[in-house]
């Protein structure tokens, strides 16, 4: 009797410990790392947000993500920390230095205005960026990927247009505009995830950025989420769409698709 007690406490034992190492994704414990690094460009200091799982042992797959038009924000840090419990090291960059953060509308089209009109200011910010990143121990140089919202979709797209040395770029909700496509510099894969009710970016630019892209026979793909409006990743849209009276809102659904989607993509990517 005393024995097969003392089997079913071993037996309770071993079960709690197998619980105790899973996550509640189901996979292995997390072990979160969340860093802010300062770095100066052209006498401007910038802070970005790095986060990596820190019980990965080894070089990883890297990836800039920049931020909306509203700056370097908790929205951004949270998909940083996303890429990291999927294995990535992840900088969420700032791109308009100090860690600013926009108010309000006119503020962030003051902020945004520079960088649509030259595409090159970006691609410094984001080079220095990048430069920070690689200085990780964690991260594979060779296999590096960035990804945006909003106006960071357009400054993604922009970068790997100017010849950013990456593996695959991905825009949420984007500018489609900027830097004319040239095949000796775009070395990326494309993913664009578009709201097919977005009303900043109609269904002709994105045709037309299709057909240049397919041109010059760049890797690219498209994908349009039914019913899903600009900055449909964004949960705050709707509540920030009716403060502001944007044509905008959070769409829980096509969030969901257009994040698998660019894990597919990655995926792909990184594996080449």
């Amino acid at each position: 009797m005393k024995n097969q007690i003392y089997s079913k406490f071993i037996l309770i034992c071993i079960i709690m410990l197998s619980i105790s190492s899973i996550g509640r994704s189901g996979g292995p414990l997390l072990n979160i790392k969340e860093e802010i690094i300062s770095y100066t460009v052209d006498g401007v200091t910038f802070k970005g947000f790095i986060a990596y799982d820190d019980n990965i042992k080894g070089k990883r797959p890297a990836i800039l993500v920049v931020h909306e038009w509203w700056g370097l924000n908790d929205y951004a840090k949270m998909r940083a920390r996303k890429l990291a419990e999927l294995g990535y090291i992840a900088m969420a960059v700032d791109m308009y230095g100090n860690g600013k953060v926009a108010a309000n509308p006119t503020e962030a089209q003051e902020l945004t205005t520079p960088f649509y009109k030259d595409s090159n200011l970006a691609k410094g910010r984001l080079d220095a960026a990048l430069k920070k990143l690689k200085e990780y121990t964690q991260t594979d140089p060779d296999n590096v990927a960035a990804i945006g919202y909003c106006f960071g979709g357009f400054v993604v797209l922009n970068y790997a247009k100017l010849g950013a040395d990456l593996k695959g770029v991905v825009s949420f909700h984007g500018g489609l505009g900027g830097a004319p496509v040239e095949k000796k510099l775009l070395k990326a894969n494309v993913l664009v995830c578009h709201g097919a009710s977005d009303k900043f970016v109609s269904q002709k630019d994105l045709e037309n950025f299709k057909r240049q892209l397919d041109s010059i026979g760049a890797d690219n793909t498209f994908k349009i989420y039914a019913n899903a409006t600009h900055a449909f990743t964004n949960p705050d849209a709707t509540k920030i769409g009716k403060e502001f009276n944007m044509p905008i809102e959070y769409n829980a659904e096509a969030d969901r698709d257009s994040w698998n989607d660019m894990k597919t993509f990655l995926g792909k990517v990184f594996k080449k």
